[in-house]
């Protein structure tokens, strides 16, 4: 049999069995996806990489990180943002600065991580937050309190990831100041376009619904938010930025300005985990080299200790606000920057500042954040 029917067969069965092993279990999918992913390559039932033939395999798991990115945009309500209290914004700017700090000294000083590692440790990404959000609802108090901080954090970090991938490969330079110039140039087209979109749909308010009817039997709302999204990435690909912002402000923008489309969303999500999204995270599980266990364990366990006493030491700051459940589920929801993770890693790596070791370490940990923080948060949100 032809490998890539094989391949295709493989991740069918995966798509299907995995709701009943997530019952059986009580678990949450990703994970368990992750984990068969993992067990299946080794045995050589999945196989990835260019050269092994199976690029069609890697492009749609980069497109099913893209659109979990785009379904984290699509759970983030800007307006809440921008009209929350000064006592929410205060509270996520000193859990972000406070965490920061934690992860830079315990890295740094107590373990001695290098610096790709250190400026890794703080990362924070959104886009596990949609599972959660699906899985738990988002008008649960930590859920919206961990999208509030991490929509702030997910710009510094990628922001961040922007800054090391220049730095990594031309140095302190004029490059890296060029692309920074980039990515302020877009965020401030953005926040203009923002504004601007509201000025126009305040004037004509009917114009929305020209674009997304309400009764259309074209699918003309889906054309519409797919179109988007891959404008977006097609944009932060021709800056040379990261893709994954683009599709994340994609998903800002529909559910910013069409928020009246309510069955959209349920469109776009099951799209998303029912197909792409589980892609992903069948691919991440199958890029682990198991022969790096072993060496890579040790540094991978110093690595998941810093990031998570780091966040849940930070998450005293939201107490007051949420109570210390809902602070501890906020810790522990945005204890999973796995792409974000692997994105350092990846740098590093290709570069040559990041050996065998550390790299698959990295790889590890942010494995095993998402399993045991999906674990954690499923097992501390049954309790009342």
């Amino acid at each position: 049999m032809d490998s890539n029917v094989a391949l295709i067969l493989i991740i069918a069965s995966i798509l299907v069995i995995t709701p009943h092993l997530s019952r059986l279990l009580q678990l949450p999918t990703a994970p368990i996806e992750i984990v068969l992913g993992s067990l299946l390559a080794p045995l050589g039932f999945i196989v990835i990489g260019e050269d092994q033939g199976n690029v069609y395999f890697d492009l749609m798991a980069q497109v099913g990180f893209l659109y979990l990115m785009f379904l984290a945009g699509l759970e983030v309500n800007v307006k809440e943002i921008l009209n929350a209290s000064r006592d929410y914004f205060i509270a996520a700017i000193l859990f972000i600065t406070v965490m920061v700090l934690l992860a830079i000294f315990m890295g740094y000083v107590l373990f001695g991580f290098d610096t790709i590692v250190t400026a890794a440790l703080p990362l924070i990404s959104i886009g596990l937050l949609a599972t959660l959000s699906k899985e738990y609802g988002k008008s649960q108090e930590w859920v919206k309190m961990a999208f509030y901080i991490g929509a702030i954090a997910e710009v510094l970090s990628i922001t961040a990831i922007t800054v090391m991938e220049v730095w990594v490969a031309v140095g302190l330079g004029h490059e890296l100041l060029l692309r920074m110039l980039y990515l302020v140039a877009y965020l401030a087209a953005v926040v203009g376009g923002y504004y601007l979109l509201r000025i126009v749909f305040w004037w004509n308010p009917e114009f929305k619904t020209k674009l997304m009817p309400t009764g259309d039997g074209k699918d003309q709302d889906f054309r519409l938010a797919i179109g988007i999204f891959f404008g977006m990435v097609v944009v932060m690909k021709l800056l040379h930025l990261e893709l994954a912002f683009g599709a994340f402000i994609a998903g800002l923008f529909i559910s910013t300005f069409f928020h009246h489309k309510r069955e959209l969303e349920h469109k776009m999500s099951s799209f998303g985990f029912g197909f792409l999204v589980p892609i992903f995270f069948i691919h991440v599980g199958a890029s682990f080299d198991y022969g790096y266990f072993l060496l890579a364990i040790g540094t991978a366990l110093e690595i998941f200790v810093v990031m998570m006493v780091a966040r849940l030491l930070a998450s005293l700051i939201l107490h007051r606000l949420i109570g210390v459940r809902h602070s501890v589920l906020t810790a522990l929801s945005l204890s999973m920057p796995l792409t974000l993770l692997v994105a350092a890693a990846t740098i590093g790596f290709d570069k040559g500042i990041l050996k065998e070791i550390p790299y698959y370490g990295i790889i590890l940990a942010s494995l095993l954040e998402v399993i045991l923080s999906m674990i954690a948060i499923k097992v501390i949100a049954r309790r009342r």
